[in-house]
């Protein structure tokens, strides 16, 4: 077990070594390094008051509504530390001002977490709650989390798994994949096509070289035109092919309706209606529908999901030593949560 800080002059004692990567590690988070500094004052002050024992009961509330994510998280950092917890499941959505945890035991233990598990939840049920959304627009059509790249490297996995938890079908995210439980989704971006030189070619080599569970999904906008170059490689045995992905550039009028319809109806007529199209490219929920309607089987989202605002989460604590107490402006005691299952 970690051990936490304890005082303010094991934060002044605390030095930084370098170079390093700039994100917290685990054992840091778990130590409370990444807590505002008053909570280390506070437990300090608790201990010289000999009221480090004192039970509370915590609650935390979201301030807009959303899809709650991040719980397990939160339940690593809770762990083994003799607490009761219970949450909302995640994935389950809620209101402004419902209760989505709430925190029983030693103040002691868990109030230098404070910051952690708020900036946890708050995080990971924006980015859930777009990718909710992102769904929702795409009418049950399949959307995968592309969004990796908008973000620092240590809190993209985070994202797209709470993207997952949302509700989007996959995600490109290797460790983001993997935490939520699937294998990653993607398949070759444009540098291969630029690289080899043509569309067709790099397309037969990931058919020869690429697992059969791997998806034949090739990006065709790269040297031709769209629907001219769907047409070749579809028309090429040694593509297998299963759909053709269009993420053309805003600089060429990015993927439009029109497009989406022409190349539909061409692939038709050549006889490969099986062949589905894949949309990315800057899309957010207005334009997945549009896409959708015209004829877009499938999407990847990126900065629409990792660029979400957080739900601003809020601590309070609402008993303390079995009394029922509140801040001004907040009713003291606890709040009605029928929803929340224990967590620990």
């Amino acid at each position: 077990m970690v051990k936490q800080i304890d005082t303010v002059k094991e934060v002044a004692e605390f030095t930084v070594e370098t170079p390093r990567l700039f994100s917290a590690t685990h054992e840091e988070i778990q130590r409370g390094l990444t807590t505002d500094i008053y909570f280390v004052k506070t437990k300090e002050i608790l201990a010289g008051l000999n009221k480090e024992d004192t039970t509370v009961v915590a609650e935390i509330f979201a301030r807009r509504a959303g899809v709650f994510a991040g719980a397990e998280e939160a339940k690593v950092l809770l762990q083994d530390l003799g607490l009761e917890v219970w949450s909302l499941p995640e994935g389950a959505a809620f209101e402004a001002k419902e209760v989505v945890m709430r925190i029983q035991g030693r103040y002691a233990s868990f109030g230098i977490y404070e910051t952690a598990i708020l900036g946890i939840l708050a995080s990971s049920s924006g980015w859930a709650t777009a990718a909710r959304t992102a769904k929702e627009a795409a009418g049950g059509r399949p959307v995968l989390v592309f969004g990796a790249r908008h973000l620092h490297p240590a809190v993209a996995p985070v994202m797209e798994r709470a993207a997952v938890v949302g509700g989007v079908d996959g995600s490109s995210c290797i460790l983001g994949a993997k935490l939520a439980g699937l294998e990653p989704s993607g398949t070759v971006p444009h540098a291969l096509f630029l690289i080899v030189g043509d569309t067709l070619e790099a397309a037969e080599a990931y058919h020869k070289f690429m697992p059969p569970e791997s998806v034949r999904s090739m990006l065709v906008d790269t040297f031709k035109d769209e629907v001219e170059e769907s047409l070749r490689l579809a028309s090429s045995p040694k593509t297998g092919l299963e759909s053709v992905r269009l993420d053309t550039p805003s600089e060429r009028g990015g993927v439009t309706p029109g497009l989406i319809r022409e190349l539909r109806a061409k692939l038709d007529l050549a006889g490969y209606s099986q062949i589905k199209i894949f949309v990315s490219g800057g899309l957010d929920p207005e334009r997945i529908k549009i896409l959708a309607e015209a004829g877009a089987d499938a999407f990847g989202v990126g900065s629409y999901i990792s660029g979400a605002s957080a739900i601003d989460m809020t601590m309070d604590i609402k008993e303390v030593n079995g009394q029922a107490v509140a801040k001004r402006g907040r009713i003291p005691g606890l709040a009605e949560a029928p929803r929340l299952v224990r967590l620990l």
